[in-house]
């Protein structure tokens, strides 16, 4: 996402706006808080930020569902390791 020159605010300066700037989030916008000039922290709307969240476990759980899967089709086509050959292996 870019943000627009209102959206980047110094640090020092947000917290006398805080109010004003956490209304405009709740509004939708997202506001980049920078320290020394660079990015220092963001401020999203708590429902984004939840929805955030639900988007990265949902990506872990892809992924996890991926690599099973990847592990079922060695399995079928026969290229799987005994116990005894990965308790030797590791050894």
């Amino acid at each position: 996402m870019s943000f627009s020159a209102q959206d980047v605010v110094p640090i020092s300066e947000a917290r006398a706006r805080l109010t004003e700037l956490a209304d405009d989030v709740v509004s939708g916008a997202e506001k980049l808080l920078t320290k020394n000039g660079s990015a220092y922290v963001a401020i999203v709307d708590a429902r984004k930020l939840d929805y955030y969240h639900s988007l990265e476990n949902e990506h872990a759980s892809l992924v996890l569902l991926s690599e099973a899967e990847a592990g079922l089709r060695q399995v079928l086509a026969g290229k799987r390791v005994s116990n005894a050959d990965l308790m030797k292996a590791l050894t």
